[in-house]
């Protein structure tokens, strides 16, 4: 098992090894730079071809304790400019590193003008129609998972996932390759038992501001055939977001220096 990869190590060793890979690949994926704003645009194509767009404008900020230290914990807003019918929705979230805390997650619907919370149920669901789910793009922690070291390459570490909470996902277990280099996680593919039915996969990674990122990922349902692919631009890091910005308030009226 785990011990064949790194030779002749304790059963600990190894496990802070894998705790220190997956604390490094979290840190890679979801927290480069202490803030950040990107513009996405996401293609839907459904099982027979039919594609639809989203364009968005994402803000992000980790969250500091009273000593300035990163706490885990981070905020997000997710502004959509296009097409018309999502123009001004705003999704929102707080995210707790702490897994006996669930996450809070808002959406701000402006034909409604309805601030509409998600349950921490719904977290794995279709992200505004996509085949991205709301996790996926706020990011899953992964304190909610057990891993252990499936394989490596000579780029590539592959672990496998189970949920600590079986009942608050849909999936039994999912397999990650993470790169060596990076720490980006570039493959993940979800699985029922033996049924492989959704895969997300870096395509493209580039180096903005010094931090490796992926800036083109598809998600794939692996049933149905239908996929959606994320773009990101305009990338900018640490940019001295305030805390004023990730209020309620800007869910009705945007912080226009940090959207447009």
């Amino acid at each position: 098992m785990v011990l064949g990869i790194f030779g002749s190590a304790s059963a600990s060793a190894v496990e802070e090894d894998i705790a220190s890979i997956i604390a490094k690949s979290e840190k890679a994926a979801y927290y480069a730079g202490g803030d950040g704003k990107s513009m996405a645009r996401m293609i839907i194509v459904d099982s027979q071809g039919r594609k639809q767009m989203r364009q968005f404008t994402i803000l992000r900020k980790d969250v500091l304790d009273n000593e300035g230290t990163e706490t885990g914990d981070q905020k997000m807003l997710v502004f959509f400019s296009r097409p018309t019918e999502v123009k001004g929705t705003v999704f929102r979230v707080e995210k707790r590193t702490n897994i006996n805390t669930d996450d809070d997650r808002w959406l701000y619907l402006p034909s409604l003008d309805l601030v509409k919370r998600i349950a921490a149920g719904d977290k794995r669901t279709s992200f505004v129609g996509s085949h991205f789910f709301y996790e996926d793009v706020s990011g899953r922690a992964v304190s909610e998972d057990n891993f252990t070291m499936q394989n490596t390459t000579d780029t590539h570490y592959v672990l496998r996932a189970t949920p600590k909470n079986v009942g608050s996902v849909e999936f039994s277990h999912y397999i990650v390759e993470i790169d060596k280099q990076t720490y980006l996680p570039t493959l993940i593919n979800f699985f029922k038992g033996d049924d492989n039915y959704r895969r997300v996969e870096a395509v493209s990674v580039e180096t903005v501001q010094g931090y490796p990122m992926v800036v083109r990922s598809k998600v794939s349902d692996l049933a149905s055939g239908g996929y959606t692919l994320m773009e990101f631009r305009g990338i900018q890091y640490d940019i001295a977001l305030p805390d004023s910005v990730f209020s309620e308030r800007s869910l009705r009226v945007p912080p226009r220096e940090f959207v447009e």
